[in-house]
């Protein structure tokens, strides 16, 4: 249980970091404090000194209390870090444990450390993870941008990170930043789609559905290839079709979208998915309908995830440098802190064929 200046503490503190008490503001005094949490003036009084050591807090005589700029503060303690940040969508499944062991053998090979975060996806763990990272003083930031299709809500934070001149590298997807002058290593999703689109309908597939998270902007680009391959054959391009979801929808609901297409008048001969894994779920949704993959549907997947080649039937997918995507992000931020140049890298997927696309006439 927590003591009651620790609820204080973690209360203000919170709504520093959330930006609710921005740099400079002034909070409320001894006996706002009091009324809103219902403790004492000491209990007041011993949070407030916390979060002054903290360097989240200063005081003036006389007039009142004020959010110090933190931030710098926290990294002007210590300049001889060793510690790496990195920041990803989802750290614990799928492709990001290869990606975080590639970046590992670079950073533990220059006398660093990882310190890990996540953000599921969702901006305001995002903020939590910065936060987090800029308060123990990291060297660099390797760092999945969040929902990277929408301007970021933590544009302050980045913008100290700029200021603070803090190395900064961006994978899979970029945000707009240009004060950050940030490399980023990523996928030429929108040219890989699009090879794998065409190979369907060289196949002699027409009628194709493709699905796609469109909060990333991998799955915005992934989409764009899909639609690309098919204004290359204009006489079926009205024969396809596009389910759009967010990371946040629940996986029922998304496959509640394409079951209703599977059981169409016109149902797909084929199914596009944003990735291996959405495509795992898909064959297993198709197969409760008693249909057959590839013979009634073929589908298909992204990612060359490590368990699809032991899915029944095996996946066709395209390559996703995973580890490698690691390994080129930490020496890219290598270069950073040791002030070498450094240049972007975009990889051009190959198509991984499997036995999830029947050839039909």
């Amino acid at each position: 249980m927590q003591a009651k200046y620790e609820i204080v503490e973690d209360g203000v503190k919170e709504k520093i970091l959330a930006g609710t008490y921005a740099i400079g503001d002034k909070l409320p005094t001894e006996t706002e404090l009091m009324n809103d949490y219902n403790v004492s003036r000491y209990t007041v009084r011993r949070a407030i000194g916390d979060l002054e050591n903290e360097d989240f807090v200063y005081r003036i005589q006389g007039g009142g209390m004020y959010v110090n700029d933190w931030q710098t503060a926290q990294a002007n303690k210590n300049n001889s870090n060793r510690m790496i940040g990195v920041i990803a969508t989802h750290i614990a499944n799928y492709i990001f444990p290869s990606i975080i062991s590639g970046a590992d053998q670079i950073i533990s090979d220059n006398g660093f450390s990882i310190l890990l975060a996540n953000t599921h996806n969702d901006p305001k763990l995002e903020r939590r993870s910065l936060t987090t990272m800029l308060q123990s003083n990291v060297a660099g930031l390797i760092i999945e941008p969040t929902q990277s299709t929408i301007p970021t809500a933590n544009r302050d934070l980045y913008d100290k990170i700029a200021e603070l001149g803090l190395p900064v590298v961006f994978i899979n997807a970029t945000y707009d930043l240009p004060e950050l002058n940030a490399p980023s290593v990523t996928t030429n999703d929108e040219g890989a789609m699009a090879k794998l689109t065409n190979y369907l309908i060289d196949q002699g597939h027409e009628r194709i559905l493709g699905v796609f998270q469109v909060d990333d902007v991998q799955g915005v680009n992934r989409m764009n290839g899909f639609i690309k391959a098919y204004q290359e054959h204009a006489a079926i391009a009205l024969k396809s079709n596009i389910i759009m979801y967010q990371s946040m929808d629940p996986i029922k609901q998304i496959l509640a979208k394409i079951e209703h297409a599977v059981k169409s008048n016109s149902r797909p001969t084929a199914i596009v998915c944003y990735n291996d894994q959405l495509a795992i779920r898909v064959i297993d949704m198709v197969k409760s309908l008693n249909l057959r993959i590839p013979d009634d549907i073929s589908i298909t997947g992204f990612d060359d995830y490590n368990v699809v080649r032991y899915i029944d039937p095996a996946i066709t997918t395209m390559s996703h440098e995973k580890e490698r995507m690691g390994h080129d992000a930490a020496q890219l931020l290598m270069n950073l802190i040791s002030k070498k140049p450094t240049k972007s890298i975009v990889y051009d997927p190959e198509m991984v064929v499997r036995d999830s696309v029947k050839k039909i006439n």
